[in-house]
């Protein structure tokens, strides 16, 4: 099974984990540099596959956000190169924000939230911060999905890839940060073991 429910799950150390995180978008950024968005756009795929590949291998888990992304990115990848568009790469973080809102705000809809099922085995919060944080999470993606498309639509191709890389990664972090009161608030704290007498 790629996710597990168990709470033991082994967690990859900081430095691999930021490799993995960011190791595609720093390899596609070089192939930009050194080639064009068509080469950048198969050492992406590259770069996906085998970050998809080192979780499994490490950790023998791989996140689900890395695992749909990975999915998308070899349909989209794939038909860029095929077809010789580039407007199908373009679109990819578009699909895969529209995705992950949908299922977020979806799920909401349904009394779900799904962030709790993906993270709760790193931090543990009551109901309603898990709401609030996947409402919050669903909203971002929705915003960030209108902005890929307003940049690659409205700018120039370099301009929209020095966006993907530099600006939405950035501003990614920034709304992460800007959650973390939340989750302080709504923490839930490991009960302490009695000391024995």
């Amino acid at each position: 099974m790629i996710e597990s429910t168990t709470p033991e799950r082994r967690k990859l150390p900081q430095g691999q984990k930021l490799a993995i995180d960011f190791g595609p978008l720093a390899v596609f950024l070089a192939a930009y540099w050194l080639g064009d968005i068509f080469v950048a756009t198969a050492a992406f795929m590259v770069a996906t596959v085998t970050a998809i590949a080192a979780s499994w291998f490490l950790v023998r888990h791989v996140p689900i956000m890395l695992l749909v992304t990975g999915a998308i990115v070899m349909v989209f990848g794939g038909l860029t190169i095929w077809l010789h568009d580039q407007t199908f790469f373009k679109m990819k973080p578009t699909i895969v924000y529209t995705l992950f809102a949908g299922t977020l705000l979806g799920g909401l809809w349904f009394g779900k939230s799904m962030l709790a099922h993906v993270f709760d085995f790193a931090f543990r919060m009551d109901d309603d911060g898990w709401r609030k944080l996947t409402f919050r999470w669903g909203l971002f993606f929705v915003v960030m999905a209108v902005l890929n498309e307003f940049v690659w639509r409205n700018f120039a191709e370099q301009t929209w890839v020095y966006c993907k890389i530099f600006g939405f990664t950035a501003l990614t972090f920034l709304f992460a940060m800007s959650q973390v009161p939340l989750m302080q608030a709504h923490a839930i704290e490991d009960e302490e073991t009695p000391a024995q007498p």
